[in-house]
């Protein structure tokens, strides 16, 4: 895994290059792959959680549709 990076522009203050990071981050998918490493989870409940977040977007699905 690469960790992404980014160069800090001249005269570009430490709040925005601190958000650009964040944003790749973001878009890397660390932060996800962080939270969902933070504890272990059998596999059991793997199967439950993806089961339910499958139910839940077939009940928008269909909401959109009607």
């Amino acid at each position: 895994m690469v960790l992404p990076g980014i160069r800090v522009k001249d005269g570009e203050s430490f709040e925005s290059a601190l958000r650009r990071f964040k944003k790749k981050c973001e878009k890397a998918g660390i932060m996800a792959d962080l939270r969902r490493h933070q504890h272990f989870e059998k596999p059991s409940e793997r199967r439950k959680r993806k089961l339910n977040a499958a139910k839940r977007k077939n009940l928008a699905r269909r909401s959109q549709e009607n």
